[in-house]
């Protein structure tokens, strides 16, 4: 079901100092502590990637999609603190009640959100809510998998299954989209160290703009959109880029170079 308004999100985080120093037991330094932690990380397991209460929220980006059109920002850290990035996106929950929009959501996002949330005392009825305040959301909330309040669209495409798991980057360059433009998580923390907050939200956004195209194909593949509709979703993409979004024109062109060499070209 392809509903609105939607709310395509994603999360860039970086290691948090002062619990991983607790939870380590470490007095270093605060570039000595995540040497140290992602050491510690790699012994407990093949990645030096923190486990999930680990985890410093340093942007949240939105794609935010009605009949009337699509919006793209970000909650960043050069000017909101973690606490009010999170209760700025549980309040579009609160007000709007939208369907959301993520790659790994449900495995990686929601649940940092979650966590950090209770570290800073915040509270997310509505996120958690699962008809105890309101008698709607018993069959219609964000936490059961199959009400379509929150489409993990990794968690769809993998039929459910851990197994099936694939890659942001990798699908969407089968699908002729920009991915990750030779960018990773690894580079969000340089970026905050080194206050680079304008590549810090335009990496986080174009990943939100990544999971917004594999949407609207894999509502294609569903017939929840027709071929008319989705293309109108793309032009209209597009379009907004282009005339509103000066630090996606990368994206833009690299989409358009990507889209040429596959077999479905919705730019064409």
């Amino acid at each position: 079901m392809f509903k609105l308004p939607a709310l395509v999100f994603d999360i860039e985080t970086v290691p948090d100092i002062q619990a991983g120093a607790r939870f380590y037991d470490l007095n270093l330094s605060d570039e000595d502590t995540v040497l140290a932690m992602n050491n510690l990380r790699r012994q407990e397991s093949s990645s030096d990637f923190p486990r999930l209460p680990l985890h410093e929220i340093v942007c949240i980006s939105i794609l935010w999609v009605t009949e009337s059109g699509i919006k793209l920002f970000s909650f960043c850290r050069n000017e909101l603190s973690e606490k009010q990035i999170i209760e700025r996106f549980l309040r579009s929950l609160d007000q709007y009640f939208p369907c959301l929009v993520s790659w790994n959501g449900k495995g990686f996002d929601i649940p940092v959100i979650t966590l950090r949330a209770m570290l800073h005392g915040l509270t997310a009825k509505n996120l958690l809510d699962q008809g105890e305040f309101d008698d709607k959301r018993k069959y219609h909330n964000y936490q059961n998998r199959y009400h379509h309040c929150h489409i993990d669209v990794m968690d769809c495409l993998a039929q459910f299954n851990a197994r099936n798991f694939q890659k942001l980057d990798d699908m969407a360059l089968l699908l002729g989209f920009p991915g990750k433009q030779g960018q990773s998580g690894y580079n969000v923390y340089d970026y905050v160290k080194n206050q680079h907050w304008a590549a810090l939200c335009q990496y986080c956004e174009s990943d939100v703009l990544n999971t917004w195209l594999i949407y609207l194909r894999w509502q294609l593949l569903r017939g929840h959109l027709t071929l008319e509709q989705h293309q109108s979703w793309v032009r209209l993409t597009h379009d907004y880029i282009a005339e509103q979004v000066p630090n996606q024109h990368e994206f833009l062109a690299n989409w358009q170079q990507q889209a040429m060499a596959t077999p479905f070209n919705p730019l064409g």
